[in-house]
């Protein structure tokens, strides 16, 4: 079988892919602001066509696509067919700026592409092992069941190849490992892995709880939205934006950019002071509690934007945590890892990149294969 893979990133108003060779990216690029006055292309499918003739595909073996709710009908990536399309669409109020965008993706590269299989991976399936009380939210069951509200988690495909990178680095199988691993970008996760399977994972619903992120709150006590409703009269919409994108980092300091919290911390400000602790607190309880859920800890892995890059947010995060076996040298945290606990220390603290569109292509070829 070919080892070539085109995976695509379909978002709303932009289209981001990369072609792999086996491991290796031979070509990537993106196609932003889509369907609005100036942008690279009216719709998907010119933007995909572009792409056609760009970059040579012949030769694929797949498309992979990246579909953020896979709800509680897929726990792995899967050939795409009518059926599937159906499922996904079915899926998008759950995830209603993501799903109808991710099948525009699916769509388009069907009618372009017909005689390459299809693969959608989706970002719930590696969080379908958490058992039911890690899922499962304490409302009533009748109303859950109707309407599927549950913890689903997301960024699965980085915890996925995160974990089993760092059971890679460790010289370990991944069955053997317990590892907490900790997404951090403008969106942020925390997942707790036993043995290669996700048992607990910070996001919810949507991916709006959890850790504070650049412009989400994370956790929020359910009553704050009853309270603005009632008492500020906000509506569902208000709401919504409120908590999606002027909440977290942008929030409390005016920025969603960590760099410039980090920035604005070492100058004294004391909203960027404020919002880096509440940061790093809310990533310091999530990692008490996994450890406790997991038993056993091994291992401790930072990725993504803030997490492989400030060093700052790694120490803080972990600061106090040495009596729980946690502990990051200054210089290798400095330096940027991948190892960066001291020799000794029963918890391995590591740097590891993620690498979400390589982890597509090889589920999408691995799914070909079985």
């Amino acid at each position: 079988m070919s080892e070539r893979v085109l995976v695509i990133n379909s978002g709303s108003s932009s289209l981001k892919w990369q072609l792999f060779d086996g491991a290796e990216v031979a070509a990537k690029g993106t196609v932003g602001r889509i369907g609005e006055p100036g942008g690279d292309a009216a719709d998907h499918a010119e933007a995909l066509r572009g792409v056609l003739s760009s970059a040579d595909l012949s030769g694929l073996a797949a498309v992979g696509h990246r579909v953020v709710q896979g709800g509680a009908d897929f726990d792995g990536p899967v050939v795409v067919d009518d059926k599937v399309v159906e499922a996904i669409e079915r899926l998008s109020p759950l995830a209603p700026l993501h799903n109808p965008a991710n099948l525009a993706g699916i769509r388009v590269a069907r009618d372009l592409l017909p005689d390459v299989p299809q693969v959608a991976v989706f970002d719930t399936a590696f969080h379908r092992t958490m058992p039911p009380e890690a899922a499962t939210y304490a409302i009533d069951t009748a109303v859950a069941e109707r309407y599927g509200v549950r913890r689903y988690g997301f960024h699965g495909t980085s915890h996925a190849y995160v974990s089993r990178e760092t059971a890679r680095l460790l010289g370990r199988d991944p069955a053997d490992v317990n590892v907490i691993t900790l997404h951090l970008g403008n969106g942020a996760s925390a997942c707790a892995v036993r043995g290669g399977r996700s048992v607990a994972t910070s996001m919810g619903l949507s991916p709006l709880q959890g850790l504070v992120m650049g412009t989400r709150s994370g956790d929020l006590d359910p009553a704050v939205l009853v309270h603005l409703h009632r008492v500020a009269g906000m509506s569902v919409d208000e709401l919504d934006t409120l908590l999606n994108h002027r909440s977290g980092l942008r929030g409390l300091a005016g920025d969603n950019d960590m760099r410039a919290i980090v920035r604005g911390r070492a100058a004294g400000d004391a909203a960027a002071t404020l919002a880096f602790d509440v940061y790093c607190r809310r990533i310091t309880e999530y990692v008490g509690a996994y450890l406790a859920v997991l038993g056993r800890l091994d291992a401790i892995t930072f990725t993504a934007g803030v997490g492989e890059n400030t060093p700052e947010v790694r120490a803080c995060a972990l600061a106090n945590l040495e009596t729980l076996g946690i502990e990051v040298d200054t210089e290798r945290n400095a330096a940027g890892g991948p190892v960066i606990s001291p020799d000794g220390a029963r918890v391995t603290v590591l740097v590891v990149p993620t690498a979400e569109e390589l982890e597509i292509a090889q589920q999408a070829r691995a799914v070909l294969a079985s």
